[in-house]
């Protein structure tokens, strides 16, 4: 009887661990497929996906990491223009688009280039209402966000029928492990959920 009761536990025991390997296997290969294809300055338009701007307009780790991305690839193609996307958070000071175009001008990007979406609290808005102020023959556009974050953002792409290519900024990696589990579930509930 002992014996069965064991199976009884090991038995569930196994298929969540089963199903938890599976998924981790699953969202790693994502995050990997995120990186491909490489922008190579094909699409007029870039996407730079906001990230918090601390207390006294200071940019997070996170966010400078896509400024400098950003800022490295339009001074590479000089003719693609930026839509820099990312709303005002409840602690936040600024918008974080608002926030990105400063510092860009700052650098000496030309304002012409640079186009302000600040309404967006998500990564899906950040696409959506990007897409609105582009014009409607816009199919394809550069996604520039943190390495970990771009498989999930091509997939909301795909949902507004963009293709993409991508820019990868590189995450700190003081939050690097929280921020990729974190994204894992998120890829998740995109793949389910569709936002």
């Amino acid at each position: 009887m002992k014996k069965k009761m064991r199976w009884i536990v090991l038995i569930p025991l196994f298929v969540i661990a089963s199903g938890g390997f599976g998924v981790w296997m699953l969202t790693s290969k994502w995050l990997a497929e995120g990186l491909e294809p490489k922008a190579d300055g094909t699409n007029e338009y870039a996407i730079v996906l906001g990230a918090k701007v601390k207390k006294g307009n200071i940019p997070s780790l996170a966010l400078r990491y896509r400024l400098d991305s950003a800022l490295k690839y339009a001074t590479e193609n000089p003719h693609v223009k930026l839509v820099l996307s990312g709303g005002q958070g409840q602690d936040e000071d600024i918008e974080e688009a608002v926030f990105m175009k400063n510092f860009l001008l700052e650098q000496g990007i030309a304002d012409k280039r640079l186009i302000v979406e600040n309404r967006s609290t998500s990564t899906y808005e950040n696409l959506l209402f990007s897409q609105e102020l582009l014009p409607e023959n816009v199919t394809s556009v550069t996604i520039i966000t943190s390495d970990y974050h771009l498989h999930r953002a091509k997939m909301l792409a795909k949902k507004i029928d963009w293709d993409a290519d991508v820019v990868s900024a590189k995450t700190p990696k003081s939050v690097e492990m929280k921020l990729r589990m974190r994204e894992r579930a998120a890829l998740l509930k995109t793949y389910i959920v569709g936002k």
